[in-house]
């Protein structure tokens, strides 16, 4: 079987394609066996490549979170999924025989078992995958493998963000940090789809006229220092009522200034570092809620499956590359200019 793998931690020049590794065992009664067609790529394939405090990897640690392909075989306990169904995979796994307060309440990624393929296992970027039925879902087989694979992690985390965390109304106006990334893209198409009214932020102009093109409603250069500051000023010192931010450190002040009373912040990752401060007398004062999102529950992962198989939701692919060209997809994911999903073709 051919696989994009690591040995060890480090730079691009880690990533090896093989072709030696034994395809995986069907051998469970609720496994279900997928031959990848599209892998896709997200920041946290970079953070594993380079390494993640409290991870550990073994040589031909096979990378990948997310992908799409065909179903190949399935286990004699699997029901509604059959050889030849063209699926996506949800990447979050856990112990289904946990039991926990979390997974009694269907809140999987609070579980103490729950891991994320390509980090806690091996990953999309092969061949062939087996995971448990639970994490497989069927689309209609008119929608590319390219945007099926781009669909799943980034999609799940911004639903998460918007619809469960925030939650987010039609009347809110919401501020997204970055657009051009998986997950603010996502964002942005579930907030729109909600009536939300949505600042976007970007240091391209090409981003930002794409993102109005996507339906953005007010696009701000977050070059500016005083990005917070111009919202205020733009909706008469009101503030969004929402702010999603996964770049940590370096906007979380403006995140602040931005926000209004009764305010909700989402983050769901620290790009720019993870140390933040906070002057808790604004906090009470404004009645904030600071909020912490990972991934999503089956409900969830199932929601947003029906938006996507519905064409409600359908994200944007940056570029589609060849297994054998993995490092410059890994390269042009690293530089930040993508406009959407990198894609790696199996």
């Amino acid at each position: 079987m051919r696989a994009l793998t690591i040995d060890a931690h480090g730079g691009l020049d880690q990533l090896r394609v093989r072709d030696d590794l034994p395809v995986p065992v069907c051998d469970g009664a609720d496994a279900v066996r997928v031959r990848m067609k599209a892998a896709a790529l997200n920041r946290l394939d970079l953070w594993v490549l380079g390494g993640i405090p409290g991870v550990t990897i073994q040589p031909g640690w096979v990378v990948g979170s997310d992908g799409a392909g065909i179903v190949e075989s399935v286990g004699s306990a699997v029901t509604g999924i059959s050889p030849g169904d063209h699926v996506i995979l949800n990447p979050g796994l856990v112990d289904r025989q946990c039991g926990c307060v979390y997974c009694a309440e269907n809140d999987q990624p609070l579980c103490l078992t729950y891991g994320i393929m390509g980090e806690h296992r091996h990953g999309t970027i092969a061949e062939y995958v087996v995971v448990p039925s639970a994490n497989v879902r069927v689309i209609p087989r008119h929608i590319p493998f390219a945007e099926a694979a781009a669909f799943p992690l980034a999609t799940l985390t911004a639903w998460r963000m918007i619809m469960t965390r925030a939650k987010v109304q039609p009347h809110d106006h919401v501020l997204i940090w970055g657009i051009g990334g998986g997950v603010a893209l996502a964002a942005l198409q579930i907030a729109k789809r909600v009536g939300a009214t949505v600042w976007v932020t970007s240091s391209s102009p090409d981003k930002l006229a794409r993102a109005q093109a996507l339906g953005a409603d007010h696009l701000l250069d977050h070059r500016r220092p005083e990005l917070g500051r111009e919202i205020r000023a733009h909706t008469g010192k009101r503030g969004v009522d929402v702010v999603i931010d996964s770049v940590g450190e370096a906007t979380w002040p403006q995140s602040l200034i931005a926000l209004g009373k009764r305010g909700r912040l989402v983050t769901c990752g620290g790009t720019s570092g993870p140390v933040v401060q906070l002057d808790v007398r604004r906090m009470f004062w404004n009645q904030w809620t600071l909020m912490g999102s990972t991934m999503g529950s089956d409900a969830e992962f199932d929601a947003m499956t029906a938006a996507f198989c519905d064409g409600a939701l359908m994200p944007p692919v940056d570029s589609v590359w060849p297994l054998e060209d993995a490092p410059k997809a890994y390269a042009r994911l690293a530089s930040g200019m993508q406009f959407g999903k990198v894609v790696i073709q199996l």
